[in-house]
């Protein structure tokens, strides 16, 4: 399946299929490519929609997690959808949240995996060292549970933006932000449903993290998958794209 990103003034966006919109929102370090098998599996039946989050080119006094949530909200209406499924991943879901407390009627559902907006142990608990590409490859290895999931690609990608300086700067505003933004006292709020898929073996959000959200939110079912890390959709897409397909079924038939 070839994948092209359209380009539309300041939005840079990929968007496959017709039916009801699944908005997905990568996280800090992610790509669109993250999203591949999820894209693939879902635009047969409903349009899957990807906008690429200006974390690089924001202006940086703007740059945090409620400012990447109002550019959400801008390209949502710039496209005039009118309800969006969202799915977010790590920092992406926790933009899903932001957005969803500050424009609730335009989220049907949301779909939460490795999500921050609790907790966050970003990286394992230390930045990447600048400059030192064994280190970064083990930080980026402990993201998944295999550690082959870590990629050349994926590793020079990560080595590339902290050998930036400026990218290395709002990498740092971001995280900060998104500890800033805790979201415990807004979460049992949201009543849409919500689904929550958490690897077991995420040490980047844990667990614990995911079952949490489950106690918090009023409408939520809680998927564990096993051999499984801080990208689901990533390590696990048989099973994950089999639990999405399943809550789909259940709240958009409807």
């Amino acid at each position: 399946m070839d994948i092209a990103i359209k380009q539309e003034g300041k939005f840079n966006y990929i968007e496959e299929g017709e039916g009801e919109v699944l908005l997905l929102l990568h996280g800090l370090f992610g790509a669109l490519s993250n999203w591949k098998d999820v894209t693939q599996y879902f635009s047969n039946k409903y349009k899957v929609v990807i906008p690429l989050m200006p974390i690089f080119e924001m202006n940086i006094l703007t740059l945090s997690v409620e400012g990447l949530a109002n550019f959400i909200h801008e390209f949502v209406e710039y496209k005039k959808y009118d309800q969006v499924n969202l799915l977010g991943n790590s920092l992406g879901g926790h933009v899903g949240l932001v957005y969803q407390k500050k424009h609730p009627e335009k989220i049907r559902t949301l779909l939460l995996t490795g999500s921050s907006g609790l907790y966050e142990n970003a990286m394992g608990g230390n930045y990447p060292k600048k400059g030192d590409k064994e280190f970064i490859r083990k930080k980026v290895e402990i993201t998944f549970y295999d550690p082959k999931t870590a990629t050349d690609e994926l590793v020079d990608e990560v080595f590339e933006t902290v050998n930036d300086r400026m990218k290395v700067l709002r990498i740092l505003t971001m995280a900060k932000s998104a500890i800033r933004h805790n979201m415990r006292k807004d979460i049992p709020k949201i009543t849409i449903p919500v689904c929550l898929i958490w690897g077991k073996d995420d040490i980047i959000t844990p667990p614990s993290v995911g079952e949490e959200f489950k106690q918090l939110l009023p409408n939520a079912e809680l998927h564990l998958l096993d051999r499984c890390g801080h990208a689901p959709m990533m390590e696990q897409p048989v099973e994950f794209n089999t639990i999405a397909a399943a809550f789909y079924l259940k709240h958009l038939s409807k």
